[in-house]
């Protein structure tokens, strides 16, 4: 099961700098490097110290860190819904993530031409979601007209009405995140009809290599933008990203502190990414392999063993967890069963962040 992230933006904006950056960084990460899969994809490891501790614990053959998705999509222009640039291209590469990382300009540098004529973030913002918006306007038009050829059977008619106040709400300039379904039945067919602007979206503040320890003007617009939202910010220079990239891995944290930095703004936009789709992480342990899984919050026990193979899941007998607080705490897995912190759960039970699990299964 793969999750994925869009890296969208203007021209020009720091959206490719900054891919580049994430796809070069992973070179030394045995498991999930930064990989090009193809030229606009990269998969990234998301740096979680309890990897490194339960590697240390069991000493297994390999350790597997969780990983996250990332696609550069093709830079958006006004029109792009209309087939302007690569509008097309654009807007059916948005439909296929789970969520949107826009970049947003937030530097001055006359060296680069911004395709508006000037660094403006709110105006920026507003074309690529005035864009999102018109698309899906076309896809809800496109279902209501489907469902008013059917005639007047009771699931069209229902149908019709859902479709007829998502228009309005489009109309109104509204992102279909914020648009609220009547019932369970609406928000199926809501999810189902993948409109772009129903994603959950971070913004990334790309600012000057001399302002990534501040807070400028600009990300501060933003920040009022996401605030409204509900959306998460983060701020990053592209440029310093690609700079320490290019560095061994054992100079990298001086470099970032000598810029005021704790972590590199990589991290924070893969933690942020990771937490933008509501995922968890539990683990599996043991001499042979250490692994760290991703799956959406909610996700029940026998679902989470069909992550690891299909066959778990359909012989699924009961889940052994422990917490991995508590094994770090006690320090091994006998003296959590003795403390009674080992709990052995059932179909309905739902996976739990830093979960340690092993499945039982019959096949």
């Amino acid at each position: 099961m793969g999750f994925n992230c869009g890296i969208i933006g203007l021209p020009n904006v720091g959206k490719s700098t900054l891919f580049n950056a994430i796809t070069a960084a992973g070179a030394e990460a045995s498991n999930y490097p930064f990989c090009t899969i193809e030229p606009n994809i990269g998969i990234v490891t998301i740096p979680d110290v309890r990897v490194d501790v339960l590697t240390v614990m069991y000493r297994p053959l390999k350790s597997v860190p969780s990983a996250i998705e990332f696609v550069d999509i093709a830079g958006l222009v006004k029109g792009a819904n209309k087939g302007e640039g690569l509008g097309n291209q654009f807007l059916s590469h948005v439909r296929d993530v789970d969520a949107i990382v826009h970049v947003v300009r937030c530097f001055d540098d006359t060296t680069i031409v911004h395709v508006d004529g000037s660094v403006n973030p709110k105006r920026d913002i507003e074309v690529v979601e005035a864009e999102l918006i018109f698309k899906d306007l076309e896809t809800v038009e496109r279902k209501l007209g489907e469902v008013q050829r059917k005639g007047r059977d009771k699931k069209a008619e229902v149908q019709g009405e859902l479709y007829e106040r998502l228009q309005r709400h489009l109309f109104g300039g509204r992102l279909v995140r914020y648009f609220a379904p009547a019932s369970d039945e609406e928000r199926l067919w809501l999810r189902d009809m993948h409109l772009l602007t129903d994603k959950p979206v971070m913004y990334v503040c790309n600012v000057h290599e001399e302002e990534v320890a501040g807070e400028n003007d600009y990300v501060r617009q933003v920040k009022e933008i996401a605030s409204g939202e509900g959306a998460r910010v983060v701020t990053v220079s592209a440029a310093v990203e690609a700079e320490v990239a290019d560095l061994p891995a054992a100079e990298r944290q001086a470099f970032l502190e000598s810029l005021g930095l704790a972590e590199s703004g990589l991290t924070k936009v893969v933690h942020e990414g990771h937490a933008l789709l509501d995922l968890i992480t539990f683990f599996t342990a043991g001499p042979k392999e250490v692994h760290a899984w991703t799956v959406p919050r909610g996700t029940t026990a026998p679902a989470a063993a069909g992550v690891i193979h299909s066959d778990f899941e359909k012989g699924f007998i009961r889940a052994e967890i422990m917490r991995f607080e508590d094994l770090r705490r006690l320090g091994s897995e006998q003296r959590v069963r003795e403390a009674g912190e080992l709990h052995v759960e059932g179909r309905d039970y739902l996976m739990q962040e830093g979960d340690i699990v092993h499945f039982r299964f019959n096949i």
